[in-house]
C-alpha cells in the first residue's frame, strides 16, 4: 500500500488489496495515520475519531474476525449434590442426575422452586459454595471439571453485581484486563470491548454510569443484563451458564436477551440456562428442555417431546395453557397435600428413567465417557489449558484504578470527609487560640491540643471503614469464584487506592490545628507531628478494616469496637498515669497506638524545653511546679528517648492490623 500527499493529508493510493466492500467505487475516500506500531484507518472526517470509535463492522474484513471459541461438550453422569447443615447432617439437593450438552445447543433447565436448578448448574460450572459436596462425574471436552472452568466457561448470575459508579466502557475495559490472557494486545482488547458493545446494543450507552448516585442517568434493567452478558463473553468462552437471565425484565427485554443466547448457540457455543416459566415464544428459541423436580430429572429432550411424554402419563395440557407453565404446575408441590404431590413427582421421574428418551440419553453419555477413558496422553496434553493469567501487579494496578474511580466520583468517600476534617480543625484550633503557652496552665492546653489531633485521626476514620467490606463482600465473593484475582490482591489494591486520602486528611487537619493553636514552632516538631498523625490514621484504618472483615456486618463490628476504643482511651496516658494502671490490665497499652502517638507528640513538644514559667497563685499553691520538658514528660510516665520506638510501634501495629484483616477476610471468603 502506498501513499501520496494531498493538502497535507495522506490518502490511500492503492486500495486494490482492500475488500470489494471498501473499494473506491463506493464513493468513499480514506486516510491513514500511524498510531503506535499499528496504523489505524478511519473514514475521511475533519478530525480523528476517539479510540473507542475506531471499529466498525466493515473493518472486520480488513482486520479479520477474532478466533472462534473452542467447541465445548459438557457431560455429567450420576451427579448428586449435598449441602452440610448446621447440625452436621447432609441434605441432598440433587439426586443422581445425568445429561449432556453439545456445541450449538441452547438448553433450558426448568423446574419449580427448590427443584435444584441453580444447585445443579453451579456444580456443572465448578462454582460450588463451600460446604457443598458433589458426587458423580462431570467432564468438559474429555477432562474432569476443575479450576480451568473459570476461564473456559462464562457464568451469568441471576442478580447482576457491578461497581456502580463505573461507566459501561470502563467496566468492560477493566474486566478485559482481569479476564483475558496477558499475551493479548491492547488493540485486541479494545476491539473486543467495542465489538461486544455494538453487538449487544450498549455502544450508545458506553459513557453511561451503571448505577451510583441519584439524579444521574444510569443503565436500565435490560441494559444491566446485557452488560453482565457482555462481561462473560469477553474471553469468548465456548460454554455459557445463565442463571435466570430474564428475571426482572419485561417481555420485550427478555425476548432480546434470549435471542442473544440463541445467537451465541448458533455460533457454536454451548449454552445452559435456568429459566422460570418462559412464554411460548421464548421457549421456541431453546433446542433442549431439562425438567427437574425434587432434585431428579423429570424429562430431558425436545420441548415437543415433553408434551408427548406427559400426555402418555395422563397429563394433558389444556389448549389455553402455556406448556411450560403446565409442566411446572404438574411438578410443583401442592400446599396441603405435599405427600401426594411427592408421590406423583416420583412416579413421573421413575417413568422417564425407563423411557426410550432416557435410554438414548444414557447411550450418548456412556459413549462420551468411553471416548474419554480411551483417550491417549497426547490428546489430553493438547487439551490442557494454555491460559496465561495477568501478572500479580497488573491485577493490583487495574483494581487500584477501579477503586480510585469510585473514590473520586463518590463525594461521600473523600470530598465530604476532607471538608469535615477542615471544619473540625478550625473549630478545635480556635478553642486553643492563645492558650498554648510555656506556663503551668499551658501544659494542659498543649496536651489537650495533641489529644484532639490524635483522637480526630483515630476514632472517626476507624468507624468510617466499618461499612466498606460488608458492602463489597457480595461482589468480592463473586469475582473470587470467577478466578479474577485473589483475596490478598483485592485487599492490597483496596488499601493502595485509599492511601492518598490517608495522607491528605491528617496532614490538613494537623496543619490547621497546629498553627492556629500555636504549638511548638520548629520545622522538626511540626513535620514529625504530621508524620505521627499520618501513622495514627493509618493504624486506625487498619484496625477498623480488621473489625469490618472479622465480623462481617457494621452493627456487630461496632458492638465489639466500642469497648476496645474505651481501653485505648484509658491507656493513652492522658487520663491515667501509666504506672498506676493495674498489671492485669496494663498489657493493653502495648496495643494502644493512642498511647504511642501521645508519647511521641509530647516528646516533640517538650523535649529540650527548660523555661516553663512557674507562677505561684492561689489556684496552684501546694502543687508541684514543672519547669522543664523532662518533668512534664515524667508527669505522664513518658520518656524522651522513646520517640523512635513509638514511631516503630505505630508502623508495626499498622502492618499487624492489616495482616489480621487480610487473614479474617480470607477466612470469611473461604467459608462462604
Amino acid at each position: 500500500m502506498s501513499y501520496t500527499s494531498i493538502n497535507d493529508k495522506r490518502v490511500v493510493k492503492n486500495i486494490s488489496s482492500l475488500p470489494s466492500s471498501l473499494n473506491s467505487s463506493d464513493g468513499l475516500s480514506f486516510k491513514e495515520e500511524p498510531r503506535g506500531p499499528v496504523e489505524t484507518i478511519y473514514f475521511n472526517k475533519k478530525r480523528p475519531l476517539p479510540k473507542e470509535d475506531l471499529f466498525f463492522e466493515e473493518f472486520e474484513d480488513i482486520m479479520g474476525t477474532p478466533q472462534p471459541s473452542r467447541p465445548c461438550t459438557l457431560v455429567w453422569r450420576d451427579v448428586s449434590v449435598h449441602v452440610k447443615l448446621k447440625d452436621g447432617k447432609l441434605k441432598r439437593l440433587v439426586n443422581n442426575v445425568s445429561g449432556i450438552a453439545k456445541p450449538g445447543t441452547l438448553i433450558a433447565l426448568m423446574g419449580p422452586s427448590g427443584a435444584g436448578k441453580t444447585t445443579l448448574m453451579s456444580a456443572l460450572a465448578y462454582r460450588n459454595p463451600v460446604g457443598t459436596i458433589v458426587d458423580g462425574e462431570i467432564a468438559m471436552n474429555g477432562l474432569p471439571v476443575g479450576d480451568f472452568m473459570h476461564r473456559e466457561s462464562g457464568f451469568m448470575h441471576q442478580d447482576e453485581l457491578f461497581v456502580e459508579n463505573l461507566t459501561v466502557i470502563e467496566h468492560l475495559s477493566i474486566m478485559a484486563r482481569l479476564r483475558m490472557d496477558r499475551r493479548t494486545s491492547s488493540l485486541v482488547r479494545r476491539r473486543r470491548v467495542n465489538q461486544l458493545m455494538r453487538q449487544l446494543g450498549l455502544y450508545g450507552s458506553r459513557y453511561t454510569r451503571i448505577g451510583g448516585l441519584e439524579g444521574r442517568n444510569t443503565l436500565s434493567g435490560g441494559e444491566r443484563k446485557r452488560l453482565a452478558f457482555a462481561t462473560e463473553l469477553l474471553t469468548d468462552p465456548g460454554l455459557l451458564f445463565c442463571d435466570e437471565p430474564t428475571t426482572g425484565l419485561d417481555s420485550s427485554s427478555a425476548q432480546k436477551l434470549v435471542s442473544l443466547l440463541r445467537a451465541s448457540a448458533a455460533q457454536g457455543k454451548t449454552v445452559i440456562c435456568t429459566i422460570h416459566q418462559p412464554s411460548s415464544e421464548l421457549m421456541a428459541l431453546f433446542d433442549k428442555l431439562v425438567l427437574l423436580a425434587e432434585g431428579r430429572v423429570a424429562f430431558a429432550g425436545n420441548a415437543s417431546g415433553a408434551l408427548s411424554f406427559f400426555e402418555s402419563l395422563g397429563y394433558h395440557c389444556p389448549i389455553t395453557y402455556n406448556p411450560t407453565d403446565y409442566f411446572i404446575k404438574v411438578l410443583a408441590l401442592t400446599p396441603g397435600s405435599e405427600g401426594a404431590s411427592r408421590q406423583a413427582i416420583k412416579s413421573v421421574c421413575d417413568r422417564f428413567a425407563v423411557s426410550d428418551a432416557a435410554k438414548e440419553l444414557d447411550m450418548e453419555i456412556h459413549l462420551e465417557f468411553h471416548l474419554m477413558d480411551h483417550e491417549n496422553e497426547e490428546s489430553r496434553r493438547i487439551k490442557q489449558d494454555s491460559f496465561k493469567a495477568p501478572f500479580f501487579f497488573t491485577k493490583i494496578m487495574w483494581l487500584v484504578y477501579r477503586f480510585m474511580l469510585v473514590i473520586l466520583r463518590d463525594p461521600r468517600v473523600q470530598t465530604l470527609r476532607i471538608v469535615q476534617k477542615l471544619a473540625i480543625a478550625l473549630t478545635a484550633g480556635m478553642c486553643f487560640i492563645g492558650t498554648v503557652r510555656l506556663t503551668q496552665a499551658g501544659i494542659q492546653d498543649v496536651q489537650g491540643a495533641l489529644f484532639i489531633i490524635i483522637a480526630e485521626n483515630t476514632f472517626s476514620p476507624m468507624y468510617s471503614v466499618l461499612h466498606i467490606f460488608p458492602e463489597e463482600f457480595p461482589l468480592l465473593t463473586r469475582e473470587l469464584k470467577a478466578g479474577l484475582y485473589s483475596t490478598p490482591i483485592y485487599y492490597i489494591a483496596r488499601m493502595i487506592a485509599q492511601f492518598p486520602g490517608l495522607v491528605i486528611e491528617p496532614t490538613l487537619f494537623t496543619f490547621v490545628v497546629y498553627f492556629i493553636a500555636g504549638l511548638r514552632a520548629t520545622v522538626f516538631a511540626f513535620s514529625f507531628t504530621v508524620v505521627v498523625s499520618i501513622a495514627v490514621l493509618n493504624v486506625a484504618i487498619a484496625c477498623g478494616s480488621f473489625f469490618s472483615c472479622a465480623f462481617g456486618s457494621m452493627p456487630l463490628a461496632i458492638s465489639y469496637l466500642v469497648p476496645f476504643d474505651f481501653s485505648l482511651m484509658l491507656t493513652s496516658g492522658l487520663f491515667l498515669k501509666l504506672s498506676s494502671i493495674p498489671k492485669y490490665i496494663s498489657w493493653i497499652r502495648h496495643l494502644s497506638w493512642v498511647m504511642y502517638s501521645n508519647e511521641a507528640m509530647s516528646i516533640l513538644q517538650w523535649d529540650g524545653v527548660d523555661n516553663i514559667t512557674c507562677v505561684v497563685s492561689d489556684n496552684n499553691v501546694g502543687t508541684p511546679c514543672l519547669s522543664t520538658g523532662e518533668e512534664v514528660l515524667g508527669k505522664y510516665d513518658f520518656q524522651s528517648n522513646r520517640f523512635w520506638i513509638d514511631v516503630m510501634a505505630l508502623v508495626i501495629l499498622c502492618f499487624a492490623f492489616h495482616l489480621l484483616a487480610l487473614v479474617a477476610l480470607r477466612y470469611r471468603t473461604r467459608r462462604k
